[in-house]
């Protein structure tokens, strides 16, 4: 299903592209007056090949896993958190879902990796899928964090769960969103892969690690990317080795999107090492990915550099759950309505 999936993603429309342009320095307003808002706009124009672009409904896709990593030290908070953390989704508490709520988004919660047992969770406010992969990822500290078949599940997992949700609920853009303590070690392993960065460029203090958790965070993933010798030219090598479900599922969310033909808004750190592996297996998804903001995980801007992806907005957060993505979904709304209703002066009578 993956190699399906990679070969028939199809780059959006250079002709609407170029009609959007024409029409956004024309608009009623000294030229270019909005900034980005004007090349975001456009870009939606060319991915829904229109130039009454409108944003409807729209889903945040939130992934979750463990890491075997943790047992390194690498995580201020114990991996219990996670299994806690469920509740709080489900209904309604966590962070995210209060900012869904006000853009009227749904909030749809998947078990891809966990340790803990939820396939007998039976009373929740939103949308939950239990498709596990794995119990939780290896330490791959100490060997792959996956093997290469669990590895391509967790992409296909996640491309399924989104397809599906992108049919029943009739989605024109979706968000990608995660929760698994540890999460960013992986994620910043797969960045120092794929960016060819040093770990020390890549990694920070994630939820709030003392100095010597760094330093732990850091050894961790030098032995892991020494000992497990990821393929840089091999996303799902990369996954494999040094990778975590929820990230692969993520992936596989931002591929069914290009797929769909929809946008989707790529959350911080975690979604977007999920944005790398995509990337890999077929560049063209960049073109479907708008960053949704910049995290204070340092090596998010080294990512976004990497994909050339200039985030929507800069709050300096380092949350997660999706809720960056979530706070940008208004801008893109905007830059949709923009186009699509602020007449150009022609249209407005006015000749200069």
């Amino acid at each position: 299903m993956i190699n399906n999936i990679v070969k028939n993603i199809k780059t959006p429309s250079r002709k609407y592209l170029h009609l959007a342009k024409s029409r956004s320095g024309k608009l009623l307003m000294p030229p270019m007056a909005m900034g980005r808002m004007h090349e975001i706009s456009e870009r939606l124009c060319s991915i829904y090949e229109s130039l009454k672009p409108e944003i409807r409904n729209s889903a945040v896709f939130v992934m979750a896993g463990d890491h075997g990593v943790v047992e390194e030290g690498v995580s201020a908070f114990p991996q219990d958190v996670t299994r806690m953390m469920f509740n709080a989704f489900l209904n309604d508490q966590a962070t995210v879902c209060i900012l869904a709520k006000h853009e009227n988004t749904k909030v749809i919660l998947s078990d891809i990796g966990s340790k803990f047992d939820t396939s007998n969770i039976s009373q929740f406010k939103n949308e939950f899928v239990s498709k596990k992969i794995v119990n939780g990822t290896k330490n791959f500290t100490k060997e792959p964090a996956m093997t290469r078949d669990e590895a391509i599940k967790c992409i296909q997992t996640g491309a399924e769960i989104t397809l599906n949700y992108i049919k029943k609920l009739n989605l024109d853009i979706v968000i990608t969103g995660e929760m698994g303590i540890g999460n960013t070690t992986p994620s910043a392993a797969i960045g120092t892969v794929v960016t060819n960065s040093t770990v020390e460029e890549m990694i920070g203090k994630g939820t709030g690690l003392s100095e010597e958790g760094v330093l732990r965070k850091t050894e961790a993933i030098k032995k892991a990317i020494s000992l497990n010798n990821p393929d840089l030219n091999n996303p799902i090598d990369i996954l494999s080795k040094v990778g975590g479900a929820e990230i692969g599922a993520i992936a596989g969310t931002i591929l069914a999107a290009a797929l769909s033909k929809i946008p989707v808004i790529v959350d911080g750190f975690i979604s977007t090492a999920a944005a790398l592996i995509a990337y890999k297996l077929n560049p063209d998804v960049k073109e479907y990915i708008f960053a949704g903001h910049c995290s204070e995980e340092p090596g998010h801007k080294k990512m976004l550099e990497f994909l050339q992806s200039e985030p929507v907005l800069n709050l300096n957060m380092r949350l997660g759950e999706g809720t960056g993505a979530v706070l940008a979904l208004n801008i893109l709304k905007q830059a949709a309505n923009m186009i699509s209703n602020v007449p150009t002066f022609e249209e407005a009578g006015i000749i200069l």
